[in-house]
């Protein structure tokens, strides 16, 4: 594992011990991060498919799976295009987790008011 000059010399100077539980937990937090294109795949779909559900060309499809910040909008169209569904948790420190309601949760689209 190398990781420049320095952190190198520190890796090298762990106990085994302490590597392991750094490489157990690296794994783990790389496992709870996946990128849209990964979460796609693992949904067993294709650019095309999420093309067709979102009703846009699927090079636009490519180019959302490369982006590292995006509107959350776009972003939950995107999982509604998988099927899926996006839950926000807001975590402060010294209080327990909030799901956080976006405002369009709020509103009842299959209505229209009059």
């Amino acid at each position: 594992m190398t990781k420049g000059k320095i952190l190198q010399k520190i890796w090298d100077n762990l106990p085994d011990e302490r590597k392991e539980r750094i490489q157990a937990r690296t794994e783990e937090l790389e496992g709870e991060y996946l990128t849209l294109q990964e979460l796609r795949k693992a949904a067993g779909l294709t650019q095309a498919e999420i093309s067709k559900n979102l009703e846009m060309p699927q090079s636009n499809v490519s180019r959302l799976e490369r982006e590292s910040d995006m509107l959350l909008s776009t972003l939950r169209n995107y999982i509604d295009a998988m099927g899926g569904s996006i839950v926000i948790t807001v975590k402060l420190p010294n209080k327990p987790p909030v799901r956080l309601n976006m405002l369009s949760d709020l509103v009842d689209n299959s209505t229209t008011s009059s």
